[in-house]
């Protein structure tokens, strides 16, 4: 049976952090302000591929309030969500993904990040799609003062 899951995630832009963007640190002077690394992206893969398999969120698995995720490496926290699916028999079909940010531009890093999420998750990278959004100006992401990510999964089992 295909089962399908979406994700979402959204973290402000602040000074001195680092950017990092489906596992992959992009040049830019702000970065995303969170308990974790912030990456929005692999956030809301996480929710999506939780979601799918009806096992909660990214929060119950990996809690903010817990130390031992403080600046974790999201890449990793993304490994231990594919061997909790694939433990319940689970394997990941493909994911659909969009990151909204006005700034950088993200198009030049769009291979590296679906090859690093390939890796993670170990599947093809033809099963993995990410595209870059702005918001013309408009609203919280438009305005540089954040970015957001949407991703859509699929998963069998």
């Amino acid at each position: 049976m295909t089962r399908f899951g979406i994700g979402y995630d959204v973290h402000r832009l602040v000074p001195n952090r680092k950017l990092i963007l489906g596992g992959v640190e992009i040049n830019h002077a702000l970065g995303l302000d969170g308990h974790s690394d912030a990456d929005v992206l692999i956030h809301a893969i996480i929710d999506a591929l939780l979601g799918a398999a009806a096992l909660g969120d990214i929060g119950q698995h990996f809690p903010d309030t817990d130390e031992k995720f403080k600046d974790a490496d999201s890449g990793r926290l993304l490994a231990e969500v594919h061997e909790l699916l694939k433990a319940k028999g689970y394997s990941i079909g493909n994911i659909d993904s969009v990151v909204v940010a006005q700034k950088p531009k993200l198009a030049p890093h769009i291979l590296k990040i679906r090859t690093r999420l390939a890796e993670i998750l170990q599947i093809d990278l033809d099963f993995i799609s990410v595209k870059a959004k702005t918001e013309e100006g408009l609203g919280f992401t438009g305005n540089e003062q954040g970015i957001s990510a949407y991703a859509i999964v699929g998963i069998s089992g």
